[in-house]
């Protein structure tokens, strides 16, 4: 691939995830890092994206807000692992909180084993996937529906949480950074997600390896307030240890993917 193939294919997965690792890039371009890094460089100097460490988001140093339907291409190995090892953290007798995302219902589609579980929700996709789990009881929040992301956000959505108290918030989000902790840009899905974390003892993020290093407009939940993240095993090895220093307890999934062991 020659270097202006390469670099327009960088800016494609860019602007189409908001935010991607440098790892990610070398692989999708089947490029080394050092190539990747050094064109990484000549784009920020062009204005067409923003470095950060490990990788790359839009201009502007924001991811923005991506669509359902375009969450759920990215990375679905990945939120598949991450589902598998978060529902681990849940035992029968549990009453938990589940935000919105296509990561969080992966991870709802793993706990219809269990045979005691109340599950508080925002979601119409967790609902969904947990529709007809004979030992599960899920309860919807209320509120007003954006559409953009199949969940309830507004003002009844968060004053029903404020009279929960679950044992784990799992949330989402659209970045997450050891600085500045879980973000999002839209106001709404904020509101919405600073109530679950409040509606829980402890909260638990699941975000895959394109979300970590990456930030959004609005603060939902800060680093000291996050007592696990759960991620894949191609998220940035050095945010994972500043958020370990934090006092954050990190999980990392396993992916088998096609893509491990390209050069």
């Amino acid at each position: 691939m020659f270097a202006a193939q390469r670099r327009q294919r960088i800016l494609e997965l860019v602007r189409s995830n908001g935010a991607i690792s440098l790892r990610e890039l070398a692989e999708e371009v089947g490029s080394s890092d050092v190539t990747v890094r050094r064109d990484l460089k000549a784009l920020e100097a062009e204005g067409m994206l923003d470095r950060r460490h490990g990788g790359a988001v839009v201009p502007g140093g924001l991811a923005h807000e991506q669509s359902y339907s375009e969450k759920s291409l990215v990375a679905a190995d990945a939120k598949a692992a991450i589902g598998r090892l978060a529902a681990e953290l849940v035992s029968d007798g549990d009453a938990i909180v589940v935000g919105a995302g296509t990561t969080t219902r992966a991870f709802a589609a793993r706990l219809r084993r269990c045979s005691e579980l109340t599950v508080v929700t925002n979601s119409l996709r967790v609902a969904e996937s947990l529709a007809g789990a004979g030992g599960v009881d899920v309860v919807m929040t209320g509120g007003l529906l954006r559409s953009s992301i199949h969940a309830l956000v507004g003002t009844t959505a968060e004053e029903t949480l404020g009279r929960v108290r679950g044992t784990r918030a799992f949330l989402s989000g659209n970045g997450l950074t050891a600085e500045r902790g879980l973000s999002t840009p839209n106001l709404a899905v904020a509101g919405v997600d600073r109530a679950m974390a409040a509606a829980a003892a402890e909260v638990v993020v699941l975000a895959d390896h394109t979300k970590i290093g990456a930030d959004a407009l609005l603060q939902t939940v800060a680093t000291e307030h996050i007592h696990h993240l759960v991620t894949d095993d191609r998220a940035d090895p050095d945010e994972l240890a500043a958020l370990r220093e934090r006092g954050v307890e990190v999980h990392v999934a396993q992916v088998k993917s096609a893509h491990k062991g390209r050069s």
